[in-house]
């Protein structure tokens, strides 16, 4: 609060010096706040000056009287320095001290334009009021002898409406300056913090496909490196094969994770050319490398046509059955897995995968893939259920909208 005054506090608006005074923070008077203040001091002491020598003219007032009128003047025009802090007491004060001194008149007017400068409405109204309301009574005691008391009372009452609203006009369009900046900061701090959502979403995306795509990788890795080492005794060129799978994978996996470390290196500043994505045709792709590393899936596709699943659906699909595969060699061993692929657009798609539960392979990690599969499908308006089917298979079960 003190930091947010003190960086506006020439503009003075409503909303902060409307604050009861234990709350609201002294600040210090910056270069514009002293050249403000002069000027006004020096109006005061100019009218102060005319007026005085105005009253110097009159030979029927007495001299006691005149100075005395003065000394006041002196004392009000001093007063002015004070109207940062007590704007509306200040006000009210001179109200009754113009009554008894004519020089005090310049101050007066001051110390009603900083309350209307300053000050909400209601404060505003009861200084002009009783500005006003002693208008008659400033003629009756010291009558102007080239006018009528009715065209007295009606330009002095002009004059301090035109002060009041002069000063209202000043208010409002401060506090439209202080709107404004701070609304523009408040848009500035909310893009920021939608440019920041933004990269946590990115994040959280390339996070979510490097898992899928390393847990696959990994996972084929395990199964060749356990045939390695429980079959000591398979022929040199299965030995060789499975050695070739091996250093392909890993190189692969490297591969996939210098980009997912360098696309975070970039914190979102920048736009990294964007891997190749897997689609609804590359599932075969995927279903032979699975047989490969000694896996018996079987694949059930009812699609019509391929190509007309938009590039979203195809690799949604096409991570989820990854996943559910690599799942299913992590904890079926050989048994065999059924993958089925159902749909059409309108309809949406239908991913069923299907195993029986065995051993499997410890993996480290199991359990968080399935949890990611669950966002990425919701995120795309779409469920995903999993767990123990009635007849002792596990069963993955998954549906994605598909616009006509």
């Amino acid at each position: 609060m003190t930091q947010h005054v003190t960086e506006y506090r020439w503009l003075l608006p409503g909303g902060l010096r409307d604050a009861p005074p234990k709350e609201r923070p002294r600040v210090r008077r910056s270069t514009r706040d002293w050249i403000v203040d002069t000027v006004i001091f020096l109006l005061a002491v100019g009218l102060g000056l005319i007026t005085a020598d105005e009253i110097r003219s009159e030979m029927a007032l007495p001299q006691p009287m005149r100075i005395a009128d003065q000394l006041i003047g002196v004392v009000a025009c001093a007063s002015v320095w004070l109207r940062r802090r007590w704007p509306v007491g200040l006000a009210v004060v001179l109200v009754v001290v113009s009554l008894v001194s004519e020089v005090s008149g310049g101050a007066s007017v001051a110390a009603m334009f900083t309350v209307a400068v300053h000050r909400p409405f209601k404060h505003v109204a009861l200084v002009t009021g009783l500005n006003v309301a002693t208008v008659p009574l400033y003629l009756v005691m010291r009558p102007d002898p080239e006018l009528s008391f009715r065209e007295g009372v009606a330009i002095m009452t002009l004059i301090l409406l035109v002060v009041t609203i002069w000063g209202m006009l000043v208010r409002a369009r401060r506090q439209l300056v202080v709107s404004l900046r701070e609304r523009a900061e408040r848009a500035e701090a909310e893009a920021e913090l939608r440019v920041e959502g933004a990269r946590r979403l990115e994040r959280e995306r390339i996070a979510r496909e490097m898992h899928d795509v390393l847990a696959h990788r990994l996972s084929l890795l395990s199964v060749h490196a356990g045939a390695l080492e429980y079959r000591p005794d398979m022929p040199t060129d299965d030995v060789a094969k499975a050695a070739g799978v091996i250093r392909s994978g890993a190189h692969q996996a490297l591969q996939d994770l210098r980009e997912v470390i360098g696309v975070l290196r970039l914190g979102g500043e920048e736009t990294a050319p964007d891997r190749p994505q897997p689609t609804l045709s590359d599932l075969s792709a995927l279903v032979e490398e699975s047989r490969e590393a000694g896996m018996d899936v079987r694949l059930d596709m009812r699609i019509g046509d391929v190509g007309e699943a938009s590039a979203r659906l195809g690799r949604n699909v096409y991570r989820i059955a990854q996943e559910a595969l690599t799942n299913a060699r992590k904890h079926a061993a050989a048994a065999p897995v059924t993958l089925a692929v159902a749909g059409g657009p309108g309809d949406g798609l239908t991913i069923e995968i299907c195993n029986p539960l065995t051993g499997g392979q410890s993996i480290p990690g199991s359990g968080t893939g399935l949890i990611g599969l669950t966002e990425r499908a919701e995120l795309m308006g779409g469920r995903l259920e999993y767990g123990r089917a009635s007849d002792g298979r596990f069963r993955l079960s998954a549906w994605l909208p598909w616009a006509a």
